[in-house]
């Protein structure tokens, strides 16, 4: 009876806990559902591919290999015009020379164009030499009596270079970036959202409310306070990554800082409004599958251009989605601040909403 009396009371509690409900039965539904739509409504595009001083043969060819061709008269500077036409490589032949320049943001990507245009080269090269067999089988039978040299067609020299990275480049190199600002976006959420919490289950933060004290006050008090560790946080886990992991850098180290540390604010000031809604770390914690695990998704993982259009405006309002691209540009990329400007903006805007929402949310503890 009195193991049913334990059952009953976890029942009741449970049943009066929507939230937690919704965090056993909705969340997993959530989270499935996501990665469903995110891992098979993807729309696989066609890598995309300049090429100079190709014959007809040859482009033919790459298309069937599903490249998209685009034609050039005039090479000039190939990594620009890689970088300035949104191409994924760019294929200049001169004469039996075949020179490749991949723009490897996404090294997956370039492997598997480099994999498509060797294999056109292949074909190419064994059309040829079957070509030249015919022609000597033809000339034998003319000449029975002469004996006849078989000329055999030379391998085209294929000479490669990169954009961004080199051969060498993993798929990390381009993850890592992204990584180091998840995780300070992840764990200063966490610990601004809990941190307020305990400020208001310990009654600090109604004995602050009584005081003459404005609500703006409150937010900006809190902001910089939690801030100065965030700070602290934010330089620590780049300078590990950067120093001691030795992760990958091009860019700027102080950009890489700056970007950080606007993710920070962006994580500070969502954790303190979350925390409003909740009454237990245990519901502050139920915040993280919905509103902090799905950042990663849209972050930059996965190829954010490449899934469906709705997918593609939800990865518009996820702060992860403007850190994840200015990481990248910065660290991988070697970008400066004035590249990635809008990445900033987003960011910043982002924090200015959280902060005006914070002051309005703090209404259900005292109006002012």
């Amino acid at each position: 009876m009195r193991t049913m009396a334990v059952v009953k009371r976890i029942f009741q509690q449970m049943v009066r806990d929507k939230r937690t409900l919704g965090l056993m039965f909705v969340a997993p539904l959530f989270i499935l559902t996501l990665f469903h739509f995110l891992f098979t409504d993807n729309v696989a595009e066609n890598p995309k591919l300049g090429v100079a001083h190709v014959d007809s043969a040859g482009i033919k060819q790459l298309k069937k290999q599903q490249i998209d061709i685009v034609e050039y008269s005039k090479v000039g500077d190939v990594k620009k015009r890689i970088v300035d036409d949104h191409l994924d490589g760019f294929m200049e032949m001169n004469g039996n020379d075949i020179h490749l320049t991949f723009e490897n943001a996404d090294p997956s990507k370039a492997k598997a164009l480099q994999v498509k245009i060797q294999q056109m080269i292949a074909k190419e090269a064994a059309k040829q030499q079957k070509a030249t067999m015919k022609k000597a089988l033809q000339t034998i039978q003319q000449r029975l009596s002469v004996p006849i040299k078989i000329e055999q067609p030379q391998s085209p020299t294929i000479h490669t270079s990169y954009v961004y990275g080199n051969k060498d480049t993993s798929f990390f190199d381009t993850l890592s970036p992204i990584l180091v600002g998840y995780f300070v976006f992840f764990f200063v959420f966490l610990i601004a959202g809990i941190a307020l919490l305990r400020e208001r289950t310990t009654g600090t933060l109604e004995r602050l409310l009584a005081t003459p004290v404005r609500r703006h006050e409150i937010v900006f008090g809190y902001l910089l306070g939690y801030g100065t560790f965030a700070v602290l946080q934010t330089l620590i886990v780049v300078f590990f990554a950067v120093k001691v992991l030795d992760i990958t850098l091009v860019g700027s180290l102080w950009h890489v800082i700056v970007i950080n540390l606007l993710l920070a604010l962006v994580a500070l000031s969502l954790g303190i409004l979350l925390s409003a809604f909740a009454h237990s770390e245990f519901q502050m914690m139920q915040f993280i599958p919905v509103v902090i695990i799905p950042q990663i998704f849209f972050a930059g993982i996965l190829p954010v251009n490449e899934m469906a259009d709705w997918l593609q405006a939800i990865a518009k309002v996820m702060p992860m989605y403007y850190g994840g691209d200015a990481l990248k540009n910065v660290m991988y990329k070697g970008m400066g601040l004035s590249d990635i400007r809008t990445d900033l903006l987003a960011l910043f805007s982002f924090a200015v909403i959280f902060v005006t929402l914070n002051i309005f949310a703090l209404k259900k503890h005292r109006k002012l």
